[in-house]
């Protein structure tokens, strides 16, 4: 049997209210391509950030030169640095200049693992992408993949996917701000999502049983 290829995620896809494209992000597959290697997962927890209606977003104070991006054309990628020891992936989301962008906080690998294995220095599937700085060590993301075009880009881009039979919505993980925003958005029962699940789980969506292959 042939296999169905998967269609890449265009710009309308992002240009919308960025919890909206958190949710249906979960599902999809994130690609990281480089050299001779593609690498792959199935994104299976994120979280929704906007500007000004949203204290615990870059975005809340305004246009600054870190998070330009984010008041930019939706679809890009937006890489930090924090903590001092790793990185984070957003993609940005909204209409060009109403700030948002969506965490990658997770996904289940699917294509590369012995390369992200090695990225990681762990064996376990379960430690390879279950967090948004696993996630990035062990799919060569940093800086340099700041304001990627992930629409048209050939190093990192998302193709679409199935829903999930079930969405969990929780309060987002470690801020000072914006703590009463449901904005985490998991997959019910996944093994991949990342440590922290001390939160307040809902289950918002019941759709459609099916995963991408």
């Amino acid at each position: 049997m042939s296999r169905v290829a998967l269609s890449r995620l265009g710009r309308s896809f992002f240009a919308r209210y960025t919890p909206l494209v958190a949710k249906d992000l979960l599902g999809c597959v994130l690609v990281r391509r480089f050299d001779s290697k593609t690498m792959s997962g199935r994104i299976v927890e994120v979280e929704a950030y906007r500007g000004r209606d949203d204290p615990a977003s870059h975005a809340f104070r305004g246009i600054t030169d870190r998070t330009r991006v984010m008041f930019g054309e939706p679809g890009h990628a937006y890489v930090y640095f924090t903590y001092g020891n790793h990185f984070c992936l957003n993609v940005t989301t909204e209409v060009q200049g109403e700030p948002g962008a969506v965490l990658i906080r997770a996904a289940e690998p699917m294509r590369g693992v012995e390369e992200m294995r090695r990225r990681r220095g762990r064996e376990r599937l379960t430690d390879l992408l279950s967090g948004p700085g696993k996630l990035t060590k062990a799919l060569g993301i940093d800086l340099a993949l700041n304001d990627e075009d992930m629409v048209t880009s050939k190093k990192l881009f998302v193709l679409a996917g199935k829903k999930p039979a079930g969405v969990i919505s929780s309060t987002r993980i470690g801020l000072s701000a914006g703590r009463d925003f449901e904005w985490r958005y998991s997959v019910e029962g996944s093994r991949f999502v990342s440590g922290a699940r001390t939160h307040n789980y809902r289950v918002r969506d019941a759709v459609s049983t099916g995963v991408v292959g």
